[in-house]
């Protein structure tokens, strides 16, 4: 029976009248691990419940996460929708949604199912009411009303970063001496040992998994209950986690679908099956409504992939990087079946700048003083260097994407096909990350970021996104246009044009420096501190004494905000040893605040960048 009820009526009719139609839908998810699993020919792995799993349901073989890292992750998720649109992309970046928008469990709890999440929530969204029946540690299809309905939400932290490195208690069983190490690690024992205890830890999570799915047979409701297994972003190894790679954004997602709702995927097989449709975290929360029969609303951005309003297979996947923890970025991606495209708009950052929580992994701690003594090979050393303004993989031959095609004449019209569809997909999706973080919640005032950037009087994005692309691309010499842009009357372009200074480097930052002075006093903290940075990276003497002062007074999170303070720091940090002069000032710096809330982890943003500076001023 064709499930076409909408979900006003659902709301007016008893649980029971509805309960066997609709089907129960269970989520099992583990974090920071990408589909290094034996159902996706991983030798190496041990993962028998997983590929039981496996063995009844659909391997997705080619699933993005969206986001690289937890939060934003999440927040694609729950809102069905792309975290840029939303301005939601920067880790815990709490924001508001409009009125207008729920978070999806809202959508089944009003149609009758009993929704629970045990446990993990990590928005960087403010919930808009009630979300879940249950969200907690003890959450479980168990608590709901006899013949009710229900979608479940299980989360293991097992495989998280801090666990590949937490060797105490821990019983090494996979060999080191057998681990695939990616092209772009060195091949040390530290190396090694972190990705062996990575496969340990997927395991034990195997194990964590099996539990939930022998719960549901003790139940009784395997054959009334559609299971989704996947994992929340890549492996919590350097550049995996944190990084819009295919090795950071590719996730396994198993489905298993009962066999009385085989009409509710187009999947020629539900067994044992292996689909290379292209899905995505966003497309999950209009999967899951279509699969209990509810129509996703019409903001959702991602596409359903099963049930009564499944949708055509899509041609592309897009992905995303914003700021990570203390690290100010911003990269945005695309992929079709083979080949992968990404676009920096911050070039002139390195890609592994330090990031507290990361550095203490051994992999990044050994891997980054291999680099300092001069002791990587090419694919290796990639990792710490600046990175270029655009980067082309074949996924099919480079699998590490470690060979950049960009140059190659032989894969031109891919890279401009996959960039002009990336570009058409920022303008569509009204991608609110081309303001800087300070700037977008400027701008937004009173309303939330989404429904600023969805008028384009207050966001014009084509003239910001096309100085943005002239400012960033290092291919295009335009000293003069991008010096006419710093007069212009939209504190982003203004931003945009000093970023584009800032990469040509000295020369440009010389052309430009009167009005470069000028911006420092800018109404935009955002364009004042961009105008600092460049000056005091490329100005001379007396400018950079200047520069230096301005980046100071907002560096301090109280007197400015913490967005604006982060901006500063990251300017400061790329000084490094050079703002010795101002390094007491800097030391003396109210860094914790209560406004700053715990939630958005944000307060110890400022003293990481602080630590790490002052660990280049006293290095000797």
């Amino acid at each position: 029976m064709r499930l076409l009820l909408s979900v006003a009526i659902i709301g007016l009719m008893s649980v029971s009248t509805f309960a066997a139609d609709r089907p129960n839908i269970l989520w099992v998810s583990s974090e920071d691990n990408g589909p290094h699993l034996g159902c996706y020919g991983d030798e190496y792995a041990t993962t028998p419940n997983i590929d039981a799993l496996a063995a009844r349901g659909i391997v997705y073989l080619n699933a993005w996460s969206t986001a690289p890292v937890c939060a934003p992750a999440r927040t694609t998720i729950i809102s069905g929708m792309y975290p840029p649109s939303l301005g939601a992309e920067h880790m815990r970046s709490m924001v508001e949604l409009p009125d207008s928008i729920k978070m999806f469990p809202q959508y089944l709890r009003d149609a009758g199912y009993y929704c629970t999440n045990n446990s993990k929530e990590d928005y960087n969204l403010s919930k808009p009411g009630q979300v879940w029946d249950v969200s907690s540690r003890k959450a479980h299809w168990r608590g709901r009303e006899d013949g009710q309905p229900f979608f479940s939400v299980f989360n293991f932290t097992t495989t998280h970063e801090s666990q590949i490195r937490k060797r105490k208690g821990h019983t090494p069983v996979h060999d080191p001496a057998k681990v695939r190490v990616p092209a772009y690690h060195p091949d040390t024992p530290e190396v090694r040992k972190d990705w062996a205890q990575y496969y340990d830890k997927l395991t034990e999570m195997d194990r964590q998994v099996g539990k939930v799915l022998a719960e549901l047979e003790e139940d009784g409701l395997r054959d009334n209950t559609i299971v989704f297994y996947f994992g929340d972003h890549g492996a919590g190894m350097p550049r995996s986690k944190r990084w819009p790679y295919n090795s950071g954004l590719h996730v396994p997602l198993v489905v298993a679908i009962p066999e009385k709702y085989r009409e509710l995927t187009t999947e020629k097989t539900i067994a044992d099956a292996k689909s290379n449709r292209l899905v995505a975290f966003v497309d999950f929360a209009p999967t899951v409504l279509s699969l209990a029969g509810i129509e996703p609303p019409s903001h959702m951005q991602g596409k359903a992939f099963l049930g009564e309003h499944e949708q055509a297979p899509k041609q592309y996947l897009h992905g995303f990087r914003g700021r990570m923890d203390e690290r100010i970025d911003m990269v945005r991606t695309i992929r079709n079946q083979r080949f992968q495209y990404i676009r920096n708009y911050l070039p002139h950052r390195r890609y592994g700048e330090h990031v507290a929580y990361m550095f203490q992994t051994p992999t990044t701690q050994v891997w980054k003083a291999k680099y300092d003594a001069g002791e990587l090979n090419e694919e290796q050393l990639h990792f710490w260097e600046v990175k270029p303004s655009e980067e082309l993989y074949d996924l099919r031959n480079d699998p590490d994407e470690v060979r950049n095609l960009v140059d190659s004449p032989d894969h031109a019209r891919i890279l401009s096909n996959l960039r002009t569809a990336q570009h058409d997909f920022l303008m569509e999706t009204r991608d609110a990350g081309f303001l800087p973080e300070p700037m977008m919640h400027e701008r937004a005032g009173d309303t939330t970021i989404y429904e600023m950037a969805q008028d384009p009087d207050r966001y014009p994005l084509r003239e910001i996104l096309e100085t943005a692309d002239l400012a960033t691309n290092r291919n295009i010499e335009s000293p003069i246009k991008l010096n006419a842009l710093l007069n212009n009357e939209d504190p982003a372009i203004r931003y945009w044009a000093t970023i584009g200074i800032i990469v040509r480097g000295e020369d440009a930052v010389r052309s430009a420096d009167n009005k470069l002075i000028e911006l420092m006093g800018d109404d935009s903290a955002s364009v004042a501190v961009t105008a600092a940075e460049a000056l005091a990276r490329y100005g001379s003497d007396a400018h950079k004494t200047a520069a230096m002062k301005v980046l100071v007074d907002y560096a301090n999170p109280v007197a400015a905000d913490v967005f604006t303070s982060t901006l500063a720091l990251n300017a400061l940090d790329v000084i490094g040893s050079g703002t010795q002069p101002v390094w007491q000032q800097l030391r003396d710096l109210e860094v914790k605040h209560p406004d700053f809330g715990r939630r958005m982890r944000m307060g110890g943003i400022p003293q990481n960048l602080l630590n790490h500076i002052g660990s280049q001023v006293n290095k000797k």
